[in-house]
């Protein structure tokens, strides 16, 4: 967007591991996750406007109130009683739906960038507050770089950094719908009197994660694979080709592997580019040092 006022990344995310502990008596998914920035990545652009108005160079992404962008604005907008406006451009790069975080991100994004724009006193905490109305997954992309989530995954706790170098992500073409994927998990109600279990959990989750003995897990890939085989194969493929690890991310459909070496990403990415089922991206991890760094502009709005 030329003369935009700011121009920002907006990263996506993998999960090095993902349990769904219950359903809660809100009716919402008690979780236990961990959290993971990748390069690949959005942009959005914000210049000044008299109204709160949002483009996109893929006319597949929808644009009016429906769009975590434009949730974003209005929330933020209606939190400080403003009347401000706010011309914004999103360059997609994410795949939507994939399990990536892609319109969680952009909407944590847009707070941030919206915050700056409109020159606002306020603070990353607030910030996480107006993102959890508007997805689960938004607080984490207030802090980036390898995190804890519990709670209904807004809950965020940074942890000791993951770094992997040579990761391949695989995204079928298929669209999982995450309450569908939810509905079909078949875990029982949860009590209040679950909650320290719960925590305790997580907590020896997250240890095994940080000292490396934790193998990567997902509590949604036996029923996704079940009613989408195609995205089971894609792991099987990955590990197949020589991926240490491989999981699906999020309720999916996207898998990703981790390699040793890039020649041997390399290989498994172009044993998929033949196949019109599915997009390959080669990234790497973003530590939270990182990810304040391309956010430097927001820099002081970012938790952890």
């Amino acid at each position: 967007m030329s003369g935009a006022n700011l121009i920002l990344p907006s990263f996506a995310k993998i999960n090095w591991f993902l349990r769904v502990v219950g359903k809660r008596e809100d009716g919402y998914h008690e979780l236990c996750t961990a959290f993971q920035t990748v390069s690949l990545f959005d942009t959005i652009s914000f210049s000044d406007s008299e109204e709160i108005s949002l483009t996109c160079d893929d006319p597949q992404i929808p644009s009016g109130d429906g769009n975590s962008i434009i949730k974003s604005a209005r929330a933020l907008a209606s939190c400080f009683g403003l009347k401000k406006g706010a011309s914004i451009h999103l360059e997609k790069l994410i795949p939507f739906p994939g399990g990536l975080g892609g319109g969680s991100s952009n909407a944590a994004v847009a707070l941030l960038g919206l915050s700056c724009l409109w020159n606002l006193r306020v603070s990353g905490a607030e910030l996480a507050e107006i993102g959890s109305t508007i997805g689960a997954d938004v607080p984490f992309f207030l802090t980036g770089g390898t995190a804890l989530g519990t709670g209904s995954g807004t809950q965020i706790s940074p942890c000791r950094e993951i770094g992997e170098k040579y990761v391949a992500i695989i995204t079928p073409k298929v669209e999982i719908k995450t309450a569908k994927a939810f509905s079909e998990l078949q875990r029982l109600r949860l009590t209040k009197n679950s909650v320290k279990s719960i925590l305790q959990i997580c907590c020896n989750d997250a240890e095994r994660l940080e000292s490396g003995q934790l193998e990567y897990f997902n509590d949604f890939e036996n029923t996704v694979f079940e009613s989408h085989p195609e995205v089971r194969m894609v792991k099987k493929q990955l590990l197949d080709l020589g991926a240490n690890s491989a999981l699906l991310s999020g309720s999916g459909a996207s898998v990703f592997g981790v390699f040793d070496n890039d020649d041997d990403r390399q290989a498994a990415l172009k044993s998929f580019e033949d196949e019109d089922r599915c997009n390959q991206y080669a990234v790497n991890t973003i530590s939270r040092r990182e990810y304040q760094k391309y956010l430097e502009p927001c820099k002081h709005l970012l938790l952890g």
